[in-house]
């Protein structure tokens, strides 16, 4: 059972996220083999005043 994190900062519509899923879940199926019903994914939303990036935090742009 494959089980995928995938860490983004918030901001992404419903739409481009099931959009996402979507094409992850077909690339595991088709490159590990497995069946679609046997793949987790866990979205991690963070704010953007919560992640830094070299010491500047993402709410700075």
């Amino acid at each position: 059972m494959p089980l995928v994190h995938i860490d983004l900062i918030e901001g992404r519509s419903e739409e481009q996220l099931k959009g996402l899923v979507k094409d992850v879940t077909a690339a595991i199926a088709k490159n590990a083999n497995v069946p679609e019903e046997r793949i987790h994914i866990v979205l991690n939303e963070m704010r953007p005043d919560r992640y830094s990036v070299a010491g500047k935090m993402a709410s700075d742009k």
